[in-house]
């Protein structure tokens, strides 16, 4: 295949809703006029990043409706999952067949959510000074985009949606990355379900939480997401923030940027409300449901958490109840009102 090599094909334009005091430029990462050739199709095409300089990643203006997209994930890889310029791909791995396209997952290595679409959802620039790392100094030497289509296109009609990448060669000194809580689970028919996730930092690395992300399918209703603070006397729950995922799913602000640190707790739920009279499955298509909570962050002089994921059993396996944290205190109500 031909890799594309960011930059060197990029297009080069000062962006004007960027404020800095360095040249920031754009590449245009786009779908290369693919066929959407069934429902649900999860497809995936990549860039190679120029191996010899490193670069920052400031900001994303996406180029997608929900009427063609259903979402898009921006994935950073140390592999590609394959060396196809288009391959069908699933969620988080592959699950599927195609009969136009080969199957792979996203990343083969080293994978990690960069950015994340759904819903109509507007531009992100990141805060001054903040940048993802990509190239030579940064294990992302691939990114990789995926787009799901719901509905399969008619012959002859292609699609190039995807997101425009702004970018610069100036050095951040603070790295952007973003962890991933999210669930499996069941939802079981004519039931108000919560779907949980918490996991402990167990690294020693302070990150700086500054934008949030939810995304479930029809369901959901409210998406939560905190950090605990262990106490014997009683936890501390600290709102990240919260949001109905029917709204567009774009990065909020968070609620409260306190720094997170080594023995933390990062907690997520989902409220869903399956008006169904059959059982709802966690899955890749819109008949399934997801249940997940992005969290990006930044840290000062360092490198983003090793820890990209925090995914739990969910429903009916894995509540906060019977987590291992053991939480003496649970914000029932406030997690799931808005």
């Amino acid at each position: 295949m031909n890799w594309l090599y960011f930059p060197l094909l990029a297009t080069i334009s000062i962006c004007s809703l960027f404020v800095t005091a360095y040249e920031v430029d754009t590449y245009d990462f786009l779908m290369p006029n693919v066929w959407p050739n069934r429902d649900e199709a999860y497809l995936c095409t990549p860039i190679r990043i120029s191996p010899v300089n490193s670069y920052y990643i400031v900001g994303f203006q996406p180029n997608a409706t929900m009427h063609t997209a259903h979402h898009m994930l921006l994935y950073g890889c140390s592999e590609p999952g394959s060396n196809d310029s288009v391959w069908s791909c699933g969620e988080m791995q592959s699950n599927e067949i195609d009969n136009l396209y080969n199957t792979a997952s996203p990343c083969r290595s080293g994978s990690q959510i960069v950015y994340a679409w759904a819903r109509n959802a507007p531009s992100l620039q990141l805060p001054q000074d903040v940048g993802f790392l990509i190239g030579r100094d940064s294990p992302i030497k691939y990114l990789v985009l995926q787009v799901h289509y719901m509905h399969k296109f008619p012959e002859g009609r292609t699609d190039n949606s995807g997101v425009f990448l702004k970018y610069t060669k100036t050095r951040m000194p603070r790295q952007a990355g973003v962890i991933l809580l999210g669930t499996g689970g069941v939802i079981a028919p004519r039931k108000l379900e919560h779907m949980e996730t918490a996991c402990t930092i167990e690294e020693d690395k302070v990150i700086y939480p500054f934008a949030f992300r939810t995304h479930t399918h029809s369901l959901g209703k409210l998406v939560s997401g905190f950090v605990v603070r262990k106490n014997p006397s009683g936890d501390v729950w600290q709102l990240i923030g919260k949001e109905d995922p029917q709204k567009p799913q774009m990065f909020y602000p968070v609620a409260n940027s306190t720094p997170i640190g080594k023995g933390d707790v990062l907690a997520a739920r989902c409220t869903m409300n399956n008006t169904h009279n059959h059982a709802v499955s966690i899955g890749p298509t819109n008949n399934d449901e997801m249940c997940n909570f992005y969290l990006m962050y930044w840290v000062q002089n360092d490198s983003p958490l090793e820890q990209k994921y925090c995914f739990s059993a969910g429903p009916p396996f894995y509540y906060w109840t019977r987590a291992p944290q053991a939480f003496n205190v649970i914000p029932d109500l406030g997690a799931s009102t808005p």
